[in-house]
C-alpha cells in the first residue's frame, strides 16, 4: 500500500485542504494518510476530521495516527511537510516584541528579516531530524514542503539534509487571478510567466492571444493608488521596478527598505501598512478554534472541495503520467542565471511520472534579480549559521537584511539578536 505522510498534522484547516484534496482524487485512492504530529489531542482531531470526510465522500484510503516520527514516515512515497516549531507563544512573541524595544516594527516576520531568521534558526535543526528519519526509512521519497520561511527550509532540505524536497506555496497559484480580479480585468485566455524566490516572484509576462497586458495593469494600479487599499506596496514596486510580486503587500513591506521607517511614519499610512499583523492573526486563530473545532472535527456530515494547493496534483500527476504544470521551490541548478547557483529559487515545473522537473527561465530583469539578491544574502547566511554554529553569521544575516539593516545600526543589531538568542532559550541550538 502507499502511503502518504503528513508532518505537523495538527494543523487542522491546512491537513483538511491537503489531505482532504487527497481522499478527493481518483489515482490517490487505496493510499495509506499517515498523521504525525507531537500534539496528540490536534492529532487526534484531524483524524477524526478526515474520518468524516473519508466517510462523506467514499474514499477507500486509509486514516492512521501516529506518534512516533519514524515509524509515520516508514515507507512513505509521498512526505508533507507543515510544522510550526515554537508556535505563537512563545516564539512568535518573543520574535515581534524584543526587535519592537529597537524600534524595529514588522508585519508578518515569517520569511526575512529577524523574524524570519529566528524562525529559521529554531526550524532548520527539527528539519535536519526529520531528514535523518527520512533517509534512513524512506529514501525515495519526494518531501514537500510548506513550512515557512519556504526558501531556507527547502534548501537545506536538498543541501544538507539529502532528501529530494520541492517547496510549495499558493501565493503562485493565487497571483493573477487576485490581481485581475481587483484590477477588474477578464482573466480568460490569459497567459502568465512567473519566476524568482519564494514570496518574492515576479510576474514577468502576462499577455492575451499575444497582446501585452501590464500597459493595462499599470494604468489600472495607478488609478487604484489613490485610495487606500489593501495591496499598495505591490502596486508601488510594480509602479516603480516595472513588474508585479507574488506575495502580499504585508509580506512585502518588511522584505524592502523602502516602506516601514521610523524616520517617515507617515508611509505605514500611506501605503495601508499592517503591523503586528501575524500577531493579530494568531490570536484571532486561536479564539475562534473553539467554534471551528467544533464545525471541522465533530460533524459526521463533513464534505470538502478540491482546493487549489499543489499536494494532491503533484501525487496525482505522478500516479497517472499526466502533465501539470506548478510553480516550486527548488534550488538553482542555473535555472535563473543571474541569481546565486546556492539559493533556492522559485520557478515553473512540470510533474510527471519522472517526479517534479524545474525549468530554464534565464536572466531576470537586472533590477528584479537585484531586489531577489537582497533577500538571498540573509537567507545564505541564516543557512550558514544553522549549519555552522557561529553565532557571527546570525549578525551578518541581520546586518544584510534589507529592514534591518536600514533601521538601526550594527552594534543594535548585535545586541538585538544577543537578546533573541537569550530569550528563545531552549528553542535553540547553542551558538558559538
Amino acid at each position: 500500500m502507499s502511503k502518504i505522510t503528513f508532518l505537523g498534522a495538527g494543523s487542522t484547516v491546512f491537513a483538511k485542504n491537503v489531505l482532504g484534496d487527497c481522499l478527493l482524487t481518483p489515482a490517490l485512492q487505496g493510499f495509506e494518510i499517515a498523521l504525525f504530529d507531537i500534539d496528540h489531542e490536534r492529532l487526534q482531531d484531524s483524524a477524526n476530521m478526515l474520518n468524516n470526510i473519508k466517510k462523506t465522500s467514499g474514499s477507500t484510503s486509509i486514516i492512521k495516527s501516529y506518534t512516533d516520527r519514524k515509524e509515520a514516515l516508514s515507507g512513505a512515497k509521498y512526505v508533507v511537510n507543515a510544522i510550526q516549531v515554537g508556535g505563537y507563544d512563545p516564539c512568535t512573541i518573543t520574535d515581534f516584541e524584543i526587535p519592537k524595544k529597537y524600534g524595529l516594527r514588522q508585519t508578518i516576520a515569517d520569511t526575512v528579516g529577524i523574524g524570519g531568521i529566528f524562525r529559521n534558526l529554531r526550524t532548520i535543526p527539527v528539519m535536519l531530524d526529520f531528514a535523518a528519519d527520512v533517509r534512513e526509512v524512506c529514501p525515495d521519497a519526494l518531501f514537500l514542503n510548506y513550512t515557512n520561511p519556504m526558501a531556507v527550509l527547502t534548501n537545506v532540505m536538498n543541501t544538507y539534509g539529502g532528501v529530494r524536497t520541492v517547496g510549495l506555496c499558493h501565493s503562485v497559484q493565487a497571483c493573477v487571478p487576485e490581481l485581475f480580479k481587483h484590477l477588474e480585468i477578464d482573466q480568460t485566455g490569459v497567459k502568465a510567466k512567473i519566476a524568482g524566490i519564494n514570496h518574492m516572484a515576479w510576474l514577468l509576462e502576462v499577455s492575451r492571444d499575444g497582446v501585452d497586458l501590464y500597459p493595462e495593469i499599470k494604468k489600472r494600479a495607478a488609478e487604484k493608488q489613490k485610495e487606500k487599499h489593501k495591496d499598495m506596496v505591490r502596486y508601488e514596486l510594480m509602479l516603480k521596478f516595472g513588474h508585479y510580486i507574488t506575495e502580499s503587500s504585508e509580506h512585502n513591506a518588511e522584505y524592502h527598505p523602502y516602506f516601514i521607517k521610523r524616520n517617515y511614519p507617515e508611509l505605514v499610512d500611506r501605503f495601508n501598512i499592517p503591523l503586528d499583523e501575524y500577531p493579530r492573526r494568531c490570536i484571532e486563530q486561536i479564539s475562534k478554534w473553539k467554534q471551528m473545532r467544533e464545525d471541522l472535527v465533530n460533524d459526521a456530515n463533513l464534505t470538502h472541495q478540491r482546493s487549489h494547493e499543489y499536494a494532491s496534483y503533484i501525487f496525482e500527476a505522478i500516479e497517472t503520467d499526466v502533465p501539470f504544470k506548478i510553480g516550486g521551490n527548488v534550488m538553482n541548478t542555473g535555472l535563473i542565471t543571474n541569481l546565486p547557483r546556492e539559493a533556492c529559487v522559485e520557478v515553473p515545473c512540470l510533474v510527471d511520472r519522472n517526479g517534479v522537473t524545474p525549468t530554464y527561465v534565464g536572466d531576470l530583469p537586472p533590477q528584479l534579480a537585484a531586489l531577489n539578491r537582497t533577500n538571498i544574502n540573509t537567507q545564505l547566511l541564516t543557512i550558514e549559521a544553522a549549519i555552522t554554529g557561529k553565532r557571527e553569521h546570525i549578525y551578518h544575516a541581520a546586518m544584510l537584511d534589507p529592514h534591518t539593516s536600514a533601521e538601526l545600526s550594527m552594534d543594535d543589531i548585535v545586541a538585538m539578536c544577543d537578546e533573541l538568542i537569550e530569550a528563545h532559550g531552549k528553542w535553540l541550538p547553542a551558538y558559538k
